[in-house]
């Protein structure tokens, strides 16, 4: 019996990277047999699956990495507090 998830770095989850057709949103999502991915923002799923790269991981990669995550991170989150700001104004309960 060979090993399961996790336990070989060889073996890697099946992650896809999708462009939404309708509001062209580009994500990644874990996609597994039988599965119709379906896009995070609009719920479409007529998607074109995108042409991955292969993950390299060194030092610098990793460094490159962590700050394109603290990078997304921040804008979400500015996102996500202009939003909250959006719904307080428009609702006055």
């Amino acid at each position: 019996m060979g090993p399961e998830w996790g336990q070989s770095p060889s073996l890697t989850m099946p992650i896809f990277e999708y462009s939404c057709n309708a509001c062209h949103h580009e994500f990644e999502t874990l996609v597994r047999t039988g599965d119709t991915p379906a896009c995070p923002k609009c719920a479409a799923t007529a998607l074109t699956k995108l042409l991955s790269l292969p993950a390299i991981k060194s030092e610098s990669t990793h460094d490159l990495a962590m700050r394109a995550a603290h990078r997304r991170d921040k804008i979400q989150q500015s996102e996500k507090n202009r939003e909250q700001r959006e719904y307080e104004l428009n609702h006055d309960d």
